[in-house]
């Protein structure tokens, strides 16, 4: 039982829902109005996301509809209703029809009151109350304030939100850091692989009677580019073109028994496509598997029903279900699994965009059958396959601190927030 008493959502907080733009207001250009469809939690991608021009309105007639950096709204509609997005930019959006903003009133502090609706209480409230006349599932901005939460006192609403922002802001670092690193590991593929100006070994300098070229732009640096039939392009000279299924170690999944399937915690946890994206586990079975089926981090996984979801394993002793393929670096090879990746990627998404129109789309044996990777020439002064592991490497650390800092999270909200665990305030 909680030690806080309780209070509803709508006296703690002003939900208010957005403003109906109109269709032909949205383009290229203006402000960002937040659609249901950008809400993707924890944050609001504004990325990708619509803009409108408001010059047709007053600023103090939109200003409710304003949200600004650290601001929270919850989608009122569609398959994302209940889902809560953070602001996360300094930049001033606002929020369109079927979405509502959550602003705290006096007395209540920001952060306590987005942690107090995290969690799958909160989703479970929201899908109880839906409006069943509407065929998307619709809930009102009144439903939603009906829902309860912890009322402690001011220091302790602060005490709470601490703790459990300082988890979430060291999650946020390390997603930050795994993307500088995936940028840098995009850029050097680039260089290397795409231009060919890796770093000119001193034999490839000596070929040329100028061995002062070594560690320069192998490309640039004018040297021996051979055209490849295969490729119908110039690769350096030395280098190979090998069919996937030679370059790499390719295994697809195991066709498990759906009977079987329990989400108790066996020894063989099952990964089906919908896991890849997020590298999470949801099921298990009883059966027993032959350990090629197995998992290891820095595998490159793909889906090969639907979305063709292609993902870098991060966790050990899981076992690859049926219709997804694993692709390892074999042992003695120069060719990695970011290099895979990088020039696999056009093609398998050129082939979900090929079958985007079908009910659902297949990626056969066939397909994977027909693509190629490059192999470098062996030398000890350009070795793309160790930088490439070691960005990988870290990346996939990070990732696996993030999913202990997400547990530890997750446990600690509901007993931070019914008073189980308590935490030390201080003025200021």
């Amino acid at each position: 039982m909680s030690k806080f008493l309780s209070e509803k959502l709508g006296v703690a907080a002003e939900i208010i829902p957005g403003f109906a733009f109109k269709s032909e207001e949205f383009g290229k250009t203006g402000t960002i109005a937040v659609k249901i469809k950008d809400i993707n939690p924890p944050i609001i991608n504004a990325a990708e996301a619509d803009r409108v021009n408001v010059s047709n309105y007053s600023r103090e007639r939109l200003k409710k509809y304003e949200i600004h950096e650290g601001d929270f709204v919850v989608a009122m509609t569609g398959a994302t209703v209940g889902k809560i997005g953070k602001h996360v930019s300094k930049e001033v959006l606002y929020t369109n029809q079927r979405v509502a903003k959550i602003v705290p009133r006096s007395g209540f502090y920001k952060e306590f009151v987005y942690y107090a609706i995290q969690g799958g209480d909160f989703l479970k409230f929201i899908l109880n109350r839906l409006d069943s006349s509407s065929a998307q599932g619709n809930i009102s901005g009144t439903s939603i304030g009906e829902y309860p939460i912890p009322c402690p006192d001011f220091q302790t609403q602060r005490g709470v939100a601490a703790v459990l922002s300082a988890l979430d802001s060291k999650i946020e670092l390390n997603n930050r850091i795994n993307a500088e690193l995936e940028g840098m590991a995009k850029l050097l593929y680039d260089y290397w692989f795409v231009q060919f100006d890796f770093p000119m070994t001193a034999a490839q300098a000596a070929a040329l009677g100028k061995p002062h070229l070594t560690g320069h732009p192998y490309r640039a640096s004018g040297g021996k580019m051979i055209y490849n039939e295969t490729l119908k392009r110039d690769i350096p000279e030395g280098w190979a073109v090998k069919p996937l299924f030679d370059a790499m170690a390719v295994q697809y999944g195991f066709p498990f028994s759906t009977k079987k399937f329990t989400t108790e915690i066996t020894d063989v946890p099952v990964i089906r496509i919908r896991d890849i994206l997020e590298n999470s586990i949801s099921l298990y079975t009883t059966e027993q598997v032959d350990e090629k089926y197995r998992l290891e981090p820095l595998d490159l996984v793909i889906g090969m029903d639907g979305n063709f979801h292609m993902n870098f394993w991060d966790k050990d002793g899981s076992y690859l279900n049926q219709r997804s393929v694993r692709i390892r670096p074999r042992a003695d090879s120069s060719i990695s699994s970011f290099q895979a990746y990088f020039e696999l990627s056009p093609y398998i998404k050129a082939r979900e965009k090929n079958v985007s129109r079908t009910t659902v789309g297949h990626l056969s044996d066939k397909d994977l059958k027909r693509l190629h990777l490059l192999q470098t020439k062996g030398s000890k002064e350009f070795d793309p396959r160790k930088t490439f592991d070691s960005l990988l490497s870290k990346i996939i650390h990070s990732r696996a601190e993030n999913q202990e800092l997400t547990q530890l999270r997750d446990w600690l909200l509901p007993m931070l927030m019914n008073g189980q665990v308590t935490v030390g305030t201080s003025e200021g």
